[in-house]
């Protein structure tokens, strides 16, 4: 992996899940498998990474960020298809916040002197 991580030795901590959970990691492992899968879904897989990107960029987590637009770009994404997979998820966390946001009015309805 790239060298941009927290620590790149993050990964040894991985055999805590395997010593202690190994039946949900390998639960984990046959999900994430089986929604990846080059074929045998209805979405094809470049459509599916590109998903998978715009949900890495809102959530912020750098690791999915690299696989999936790796994965993606294998999967024949385009540099503009990426970009535009970006802007989407810009545009839904920049609504999300929109929305919420009217929520502090509704939790200070009657504090504010109008």
């Amino acid at each position: 992996m790239a060298d941009h991580f927290f620590d790149e030795n993050d990964k040894q901590y991985t055999k805590v899940y395997k010593q202690e959970t190994p039946d949900i990691l390998a639960a984990f492992g046959a999900f994430d498998q089986a929604v990846f899968a080059e074929e045998g879904r209805e979405i094809p897989l470049k459509y599916r990474q590109l998903i998978a990107l715009g949900v890495a960029l809102t959530t912020q987590c750098v690791y999915c960020i690299e696989s999936h637009s790796i994965a993606a770009a294998k999967a024949g994404a385009t540099e503009k298809e990426l970009a535009e997979a970006a802007w989407v998820a810009a545009a839904i966390r920049a609504g999300g916040a929109y929305a919420h946001g009217r929520l502090g009015f509704k939790f200070t309805e009657g504090i504010h002197q109008h």
